[in-house]
């Protein structure tokens, strides 16, 4: 197949979308002193439940981490859980996705973080001036892991998974650290960066937020955009175990009902539209990627759901069937 992606119809919508969507005021503050790696609070916040604040000496700032102890007596694997573009103070996983209903009752340890709006969850070539300094990269695979790992004495095994941006970053993360996750979960992701389609949804997913794409690695074309590209990528996931999910953009019975809800009827109905062109985009995104693995006779397990949107509740639905697929690779007993 060929790696070059048109701009379709679909994209556009998408596109149109994530442009709408208001900017950050003022990038995260930094502290040039902050030179060390290292926790500076647990917070309780329930039970099994700890919140994290950890020194990055990376991104120079304090970076919240929630924590969900799993069921059981330890040591346990570990489930790092990405959230989408907005990044806001506590992962939209707990406020808005029942992550932690989810997990009450499973034997593994979850770790989400939060405040990387508009990052992509990667290493920045330049601090920016709406988006700040991120490094996330190396937070989440050099500065975090000793820190949490240690911390929860997990046993060694670990996944990646996430939604959104976040389903982006889990799969470049993995084929970037090949066998570092024993698998990879991507819900309604686009995964591709160095074609035409993946240069614009990456550009505008930056820009949406107030950012400069050309900040992150670069002019679209320079080399750091091939190098995060997962479909140029895909061979470095032979072994892994993959995960990919997405839903057609036509609204649930759940989308319709919250709709109703709302009340802002109007303002509602505006963000199922965008919610259907997101997860439209996500659809055919997933398809050409999935396809991609297919090529290459990398085995994956994917879920089309034949109605949903790129909302929470949809995101909601999807995590149960993620975690039947992780659940296996990570040593436990098949949730099936």
């Amino acid at each position: 197949m060929s790696l070059r992606a048109p701009i379709t119809a679909t994209a556009m919508a998408l596109i149109a979308v994530l442009a709408s969507v208001p900017a950050l005021a003022d990038p995260p503050p930094i502290d040039p002193a902050m030179t060390r790696t290292g926790t500076i609070s647990i917070e309780t916040v329930g039970p099994r439940h700890e919140r994290f604040a950890v020194a990055s000496a990376a991104m120079r700032r304090v970076i919240t981490v929630d924590v969900l102890r799993g069921s059981g007596s330890g040591p346990r694997p570990l489930l790092y859980l990405l959230d989408g573009v907005d990044g806001e103070a506590v992962s939209g996983w707990l406020t808005k996705g029942r992550a932690a209903e989810f997990f009450a009752d499973k034997p593994v340890d979850v770790v989400l973080t939060s405040g990387g709006t508009g990052s992509m969850y990667s290493d920045w070539m330049r601090r920016d001036a709406t988006l700040g300094l991120n490094r996330w990269e190396t937070f989440l695979t050099d500065e975090l892991p000793p820190i949490i790992e240690s911390y929860l004495k997990t046993d060694g095994r670990r996944a990646i998974a996430g939604v959104s941006m976040g389903a982006q970053a889990a799969m470049m993360l993995a084929q970037r650290y090949p066998g570092r996750y024993r698998a990879v979960a991507g819900m309604s992701g686009c995964y591709s960066t160095a074609d035409d389609l993946g240069r614009a949804v990456t550009t505008i997913t930056v820009a949406s937020r107030g950012g400069n794409v050309e900040n992150l690695w670069g002019p679209p074309g320079s080399p750091e955009w091939n190098a995060h590209d997962s479909l140029l990528g895909a061979p470095q996931l032979r072994g892994t175990t993959i995960y990919l999910s997405a839903a057609s953009g036509l609204p649930t019975d759940a989308d319709l009902v919250a709709v109703s809800h709302s009340s802002d009827l109007v303002e509602a109905l505006k963000t199922a539209g965008g919610g259907l062109a997101l997860e439209a985009g996500a659809r055919s995104c997933t398809e050409r990627f999935a396809a991609r693995l297919a090529e290459l006779n990398i085995p994956a397990t994917v879920d089309y759901a034949p109605t949903g949107m790129h909302t929470w509740p949809d995101f909601e639905a999807q995590l149960p069937r993620a975690w039947r697929v992780l659940a296996p690779a990570l040593g436990l007993p098949d949730p099936h």
